[in-house]
């Protein structure tokens, strides 16, 4: 396809009429009989999600791992709650506000797989990862287990702790390509110590895409003792699972990725014997330690990102959980068959199901992350990010569910091209 011409008819596209979660409900019905697998790879029907977002058509977006941007009917429902929040003032934060975080929780608690008392609504996976750690009564010598791969900023977190009260960080790097689930939980295992106390464990390692096996690494660290933190930054709404299959002790993430809903909405699950452990991160008035609401209390905050998530929500059970899992496992497969074999080509992600979805990681020999992230916008434009560090040099492609083949076309030729150094 002529570029311009692709150009022209993404224009065409993001500007389409959107029809509304009403009329996208109708359109995934027609194809409840398809199987996931199927849809997944039928672009003409995702085109029906693509017109749901207004998209830039100055280049193709494959960084949506950072903020999975609004959809223009849950967009619509965001600034419908500013008005009417801004309309009732402090009437509405004196009166329903509290009950309807709660029941939004609820909800989320039910697709999330938790009870409604072991769930909190927050900002992000930060703010929730760093409750938890910065939360626990830590002594000197206590040890905490993770990997150099892990978000930054929550290992930024533990260094603060190890600084503030002597607790001794234990970093293990994890395969890019494991052998089997079991080489991964023995390297956790081998860092634990009797003084292990906590292990945080990504869920879908942020700069990779890379899935862990969360369940068996859980059940290894509660045979010894030890409790266990997980990042799902990357892993709610992208694919499916539940936390009480898990085992897992706390679990986090951020909401204004895969559930696309604004920017600043996250959650945060303890499970119920955990919550009195903690230390909440501002001081509040709940008296009973049992009760996970003593944790959540951070002052006046945006009401109308909460009201929202409820219609995220919507959305995300109109398109099926399976469903869109499929469509982001094909999407990533998609583009990294046409370019996995080609010289110098580098995919720093596992190829099997099992181990990856829909985000990726690719370099190439002889071109340093941040020096091809600026090519492809520059030449090619295409936006990625590079990821150079914690022993993974390459870009992070993060599609989404309305990303066409044709603009994943663009990318891996490319990529073709860079390699051959055109």
């Amino acid at each position: 396809m002529n570029k311009r011409q692709f150009i022209k008819d993404m224009v065409l596209t993001s500007i389409a009429t959107p029809l509304g979660l009403a009329g996208i409900a109708q359109s995934f019905k027609q194809k409840e009989n398809v199987p996931a697998i199927v849809l997944a790879k039928d672009d003409a029907f995702w085109l029906t999600i693509r017109n749901e977002y207004l998209l830039k058509p100055d280049y193709i977006n494959l960084e949506n791992g950072y903020y999975n941007f609004i959809p223009q009917p849950l967009l619509e429902k965001f600034i419908q709650h500013i008005r009417d929040v801004n309309y009732q003032g402090s009437y509405y934060m004196r009166t329903v506000q509290w009950d309807n975080k709660n029941k939004i929780a609820a909800r989320l608690a039910e697709i999330a797989g938790c009870l409604p008392e072991e769930m909190i609504i927050t900002r992000n996976a930060t703010e929730s990862l760093d409750l938890v750690i910065g939360g626990f009564d830590w002594t000197a010598g206590d040890e905490a287990v993770m990997a150099v791969q892990d978000y930054g900023s929550i290992l930024d977190m533990f260094e603060q702790i190890k600084n503030r009260y002597g607790v001794i960080t234990k970093k293990v790097s994890l395969p890019l390509h494991p052998k089997n689930d079991e080489e991964i939980v023995n390297l956790y295992a081998s860092a634990i110590t009797e003084k292990t106390k906590v292990m945080m464990i990504s869920h879908m390692v942020n700069i990779t895409g890379q899935i862990l096996p969360v369940r068996k690494i859980c059940d290894m660290a509660h045979s010894k003792g030890v409790q266990v933190i997980v990042d799902g930054a990357h892993s709610f709404a992208h694919q499916k699972y539940r936390i009480d299959e898990l085992n897992c002790d706390y679990y986090a993430t951020s909401l204004h990725k895969w559930l696309s809903s604004p920017l600043g909405s996250g959650f945060l699950y303890i499970n119920k014997k955990n919550i009195k452990k903690l230390w909440p991160l501002l001081a509040d008035g709940e008296k009973d330690i049992n009760k996970i609401n003593r944790l959540n209390h951070i002052g006046t905050h945006p009401v109308h990102t909460d009201l929202t998530i409820n219609d995220c929500i919507d959305y995300y059970e109109i398109i099926g959980a399976e469903r869109k899992e499929a469509r982001m496992y094909f999407l990533q497969n998609y583009w990294t068959s046409k370019v996995r074999n080609l010289p110098r080509v580098i995919i720093n992600t596992p190829a099997e199901s099992s181990r990856s979805c829909g985000i990726a990681n690719i370099g190439i020999e002889g071109i340093t992350p941040g020096d091809l992230a600026n090519r492809l916008m520059k030449e090619h434009k295409v936006f990625t990010v590079a990821i150079d560090g914690a022993e993974v040099f390459g870009c992070r492609i993060c599609p989404n569910v309305y990303t066409t083949v044709e603009e994943l076309d663009t990318f891996a030729l490319a990529i073709k091209k860079l390699s051959n150094n055109v």
